[in-house]
């Protein structure tokens, strides 16, 4: 009996220490409270309010400032929003920040509004850029958002750059490079490789222009001729990046495919190791090999069983929810079947024959082993075989609930909308027409533009369906250029290039970039709402979405980001909040100098 009291009296001490211990670690009240804001929630049981409360990363009450306030304690972070406009945090459902090891050495022309400026800003980088580095724009804009409404000429860029090797790529569809970079090419050599759809201009004499026309394994093979950052650099360019992506209200990425796990996030993986990943980042992987002939998906097996072990679900990050899941397979499995997106040019049709191979032999094995995966395809040509070979694998190597997913889609059908739903697949989406629809319209004419993609009957199907970037290359970072599109109807030169029919309401477009993507991350029920158990993701922006004028959408940006419950960038009266970020690398970097996009004065 003795023992009992004893035995009783220790628990009793043991439980009231705990209950101190937690009482000091675990104070009463919200970490963070924002009140005095318009809050778009996304949630349908509570469409609007006004404060919301934080606690461990996660939202724990949303609701009326009175209220909200008053769940607040001596040590919560209070902050006023004076009046503007809360979003969910922005969520891209298909980019390539990995692949942007070289992010602080190229000039970035997103959202130059005028090509007098983009020349002015490359001349600006000649002038220090040192010797032995190159001059580059890779991507991220569109002759059409130009006032000018056209491509430099040759003469211009050798101009503003004359002593350096210089690269303008546009999308994966073209690049002007000077003489100086085609020396270092060996264009006309065996040195430059010998990739199908490769084109190099030549004038009337024969002699080559500086302009190479291609499909994207052109222009990536070109990326790694050129000079390569320090892996210090590399570091740099993610956090500068993740920086850019913040500005824009963005809190989660879908990475869709890189230079290969495990080496593509070492990077991410010193972010993580730090505590400095501002931004959830689960990605899917694909596998290039040295260049020689290879299976990607086997190889993709043959990594994640073998090399770097890791199973699909599994968080890499030690801490932060849907940091670095990986998330299968694609965005290209097999580059025989890769059938690009040049809207310069015309579609290119796969093989149906090779299609159907394609899905027996690789593809199943990736469902065999309960392997996500996703297919770029863009064009319904091309789907349809592809539907085709997945229903039939589908009968002997049953889907069953694997999340897999079509990406781009940008001239998908009716038909073939619903056969993705009846499979249980989702539908990446992308902005590119938002840039390049006038190129489209060249090629295709108006009529196929105003129903590419068909955004309504994509919305109205109810198939899980997300809009994404394709950043940085095919296009911007900037998701509300994209947003714009979608509501507009219109492209970056003001051309209308969707149907009045074929339009989403701002809501509608919104959630494509907010809830959409949760369902890609297997986070529906925490990712994409302001509600309470949600993640604590979410952005105040300069200027309200749903009030401003339809051509002011895609100058908004976020002047207050939170990702998991702590400010992840801050501006104009928030600048205070905002962490503070490293030094850029290189110390010559363009993004040093001239930004990471178009900031308007």
């Amino acid at each position: 009996m003795m023992i009992k009291r004893i035995w009783i009296a220790l628990l009793a001490i043991l439980c009231a220490s705990t209950v101190q211990a937690q009482s000091v670690q675990e104070p009463p009240g919200a970490d963070l409270i924002v009140f005095n804001a318009k809050i778009f929630t996304g949630n349908p049981a509570q469409p609007e309010a006004s404060a919301l409360a934080v606690k461990h990363g996660r939202i724990y009450s949303v609701g009326a400032d009175a209220e909200i306030l008053g769940l607040q304690s001596s040590s919560t972070e209070i902050i006023d929003a004076s009046g503007r406009r809360m979003i969910p945090g922005i969520s891209d459902a298909h980019t390539h920040v990995l692949n942007e090891s070289s992010f602080t050495y190229n000039v970035r022309w997103d959202g130059v509004p005028t090509l007098r400026r983009a020349l002015t800003m490359l001349s600006q980088q000649a002038e220090r850029t040192p010797e032995g580095h190159w001059v580059k724009v890779i991507g991220g804009w569109s002759p059409y958002q130009f006032e000018e409404n056209r491509f430099p000429t040759m003469s211009e860029l050798r101009e503003a750059v004359p002593n350096r090797p210089l690269i303008v790529q546009y999308a994966y569809n073209r690049a002007f490079i000077n003489e100086l970079a085609m020396e270092a090419f060996g264009v006309g050599t065996d040195r430059f490789p010998q990739l199908p759809g490769t084109e190099f201009e030549k004038d009337d004499q024969g002699n080559y222009t500086g302009v190479v026309h291609g499909y994207t394994f052109t222009f990536i093979a070109m990326e790694t001729m050129v000079p390569q950052p320090s892996f210090d650099e590399q570091v740099s360019a993610l956090v500068h990046a993740i920086h850019g992506l913040n500005r824009f209200g963005i809190t989660s990425v879908i990475d869709a495919g890189n230079r290969g796990y495990p080496n593509a996030q070492s990077t991410v993986d010193v972010l993580a190791r730090d505590d400095r990943l501002n931004v959830r980042m689960p990605f899917v992987d694909m596998q290039f090999g040295d260049g020689s002939p290879m299976n990607m998906v086997d190889a993709q097996i043959e990594v994640i069983t073998r090399t770097a072990p890791i199973s699909p679900g599994h968080n890499r990050h030690p801490t932060l929810a849907h940091g670095q899941v990986y998330r299968g397979a694609g965005e290209v499995l097999a580059l025989h079947v890769h059938d690009h997106e040049n809207f310069d040019r015309p579609a290119v049709i796969i093989d149906p024959e090779v299609m159907r191979q394609h899905v027996e032999q690789d593809v199943r094995k990736l469902v065999q082993r309960r392997i996500p995966f996703r297919m770029h395809i863009s064009y319904d040509e091309n789907i349809s075989p592809f539907l085709d070979a997945l229903e039939e694998m589908n009968k002997t190597s049953p889907l069953a609930g694997l999340k897999w997913s079509i990406e781009h889609a940008e001239t998908i059908s009716s038909e073939n909308i619903a056969r993705v739903k009846e499979l249980g697949g989702g539908i990446a989406l992308d902005i590119k027409m938002a840039l390049h629809g006038d190129g489209f319209i060249e090629t295709h004419g108006l009529e196929m533009a105003l129903e590419t993609p068909r955004l309504r009957q994509l919305v109205d199907s109810g198939v899980p369906l997300a809009m994404s970037t394709d950043a940085y290359r095919a296009s911007t970072f900037n998701p509300w250029v994209g947003i714009s599109w979608m509501v507009s109807g219109k492209s970056v030169s003001g051309s209308e290039v969707l149907a009045e029919n074929n339009r989403l309401s701002r809501a509608e477009a919104l959630k494509l970039f907010t809830s959409g993507p949760a369902w890609f991350m297997n986070a529906e029920s925490e990712i994409g709402m302001i509600a309470p158990g949600n993640l604590a993701d979410f952005a105040l922006l300069d200027r309200d979405y749903f009030t401003v004028s339809e051509d002011q959408i895609k100058y908004i940006v976020s002047v207050l980001t939170v990702m998991d419950g702590r400010v992840v960038f801050g501006a104009q009266d928030y600048s205070t909040l905002s962490p503070p970020l490293p030094d850029i690398l290189p110390a010559w970097s363009p993004i040093k100098y001239l930004g990471n996009h178009y900031e308007p004065k």
